[in-house]
């Protein structure tokens, strides 16, 4: 039977000198006694996949508002995503793949319902209460939040799991703030990090071809759907659309995986990268895109912002959202007494407790309950 003893050495032996061992992890906050047969890393992912906020996020939008379609993404959905871009890319560049993925599926934790719409509203209506940003919201769930634990609040997850949640923001929240030398989180952290954008655009370039927000013949000029969809008229006749489409967006993926691969490793041996602490106080990130790819990425991403996220159906949805947050805020904001007795319980300023309460919910918690604070009906 394996151990978690045999497991970290099996990472030693076998993992790059620039990755992330779990066994030589900074450890936690409240000091608990290590698990028999899994590591570090691999309790902190279990640990996050078992909290209600990664459930929650079933029902959080990504672009499209979760009735809009059973198709469409969701804020879950790009989470496993976004992990399992992560993971490939670590076993490849021999990195520490659980690491990268417990901070993969973390990362939208925070993120209220909405998508960005729910992010700007709350953050507005935060100013001169700290404001509102969705990272610095997945940390308090896991420092704080999420109640599981008889010994402490929170998921006592590890330093380098807080540290890629944070995505390195100097602030108070950053889990590391007391070396100034430290510039950047582990590579593990970076990967999930350029993972996220890389599954962003291509899954949302696939739901706005399906929704049809997005015209074809203007996404033809756009180099990497260009370049891919030639591959494949080359190399199929009279391929159906709805599957070429499937493939384009794939060959897309791997291109862009591809060349973030070799950036990357150029940038390790530029450097001359050897251990976790190079990497952290390296002069540059060492996760990047070649020049030319990122140029390419980048046309892709504003593309997508001017013609999908821009799209009239979609300023619709966020028109709703904005009133039915700032609606819900506004009723606790007046009448504290209409929140739960529980969320009334919790610690800090009537806003603060306020913003926890609204940013967890799903959206359609979100909608019901504008519903039910405005509308003259009987409640059900």
């Amino acid at each position: 039977m394996i151990k978690r003893q045999d497991l970290e050495k099996i990472e030693t032996q076998s993992l790059a000198s620039y990755a992330m061992k779990s066994g030589e992890s900074k450890g936690r906050q409240h000091k608990e006694k290590e698990h028999s047969y899994r590591t570090r890393f691999q309790r902190d992912r279990d640990r996050i996949i078992h909290t209600s906020a990664f459930r929650r996020l079933e029902y959080k939008t990504q672009v499209f508002v979760y009735h809009e379609g059973d198709y469409y993404r969701t804020r879950l959905t790009h989470s496993l995503e976004v992990a399992q871009i992560a993971r490939s890319i670590c076993k490849s560049l021999q990195l520490n793949e659980d690491l990268a993925e417990a901070v993969a599926l973390s990362h939208d934790l925070g993120h209220p319902p909405f998508g960005h719409t729910g992010q700007n509203v709350l953050n507005r209506l935060m100013k001169g209460h700290g404001g509102f940003e969705h990272n610095k919201q997945s940390l308090r769930i896991v420092k704080l939040l999420e109640k599981r634990y008889p010994e402490f609040d929170g998921l006592n997850l590890t330093w380098e799991v807080m540290e890629g949640i944070s995505k390195h923001s100097q602030d108070e929240d950053n889990p590391v703030t007391s070396d100034k030398a430290v510039r950047f989180p582990s590579l593990e952290a970076q990967v999930a990090d350029f993972s996220d954008g890389i599954a962003y655009n291509a899954h949302d370039l696939d739901d706005g071809i399906t929704s049809n927000l997005l015209d074809l013949e203007q996404l033809r000029k756009v180099a990497l759907w260009k370049e891919n969809e030639k591959k494949f008229d080359e190399q199929y006749t009279g391929l159906d659309f709805k599957l070429k489409k499937y493939q384009v967006v794939r060959s897309i993926i791997n291109d862009l995986i591809s060349d973030f691969r070799q950036a990357t490793l150029k940038n390790l041996e530029q450097y001359k990268i050897g251990t976790v602490d190079d990497v952290r106080r390296a002069p540059v990130r060492m996760a990047t895109f070649g020049k030319e790819v990122a140029e390419k990425n980048k046309e892709l991403k504003n593309f997508l912002h001017k013609n999908m996220y821009s799209h009239r159906k979609v300023l619709r949805m966020e028109f709703k959202a904005e009133l039915t947050l700032e609606g819900i805020f506004n009723a606790y904001t007046k009448m504290p007494g209409l929140l739960p007795d529980w969320v009334q319980k919790n610690e800090g300023s009537l806003e603060l407790r306020i913003c926890d309460y609204v940013s967890g919910m799903t959206d359609r918690y979100a909608i019901n309950e504008h519903k039910n604070l405005y509308s003259a009906d009987d409640e059900n």
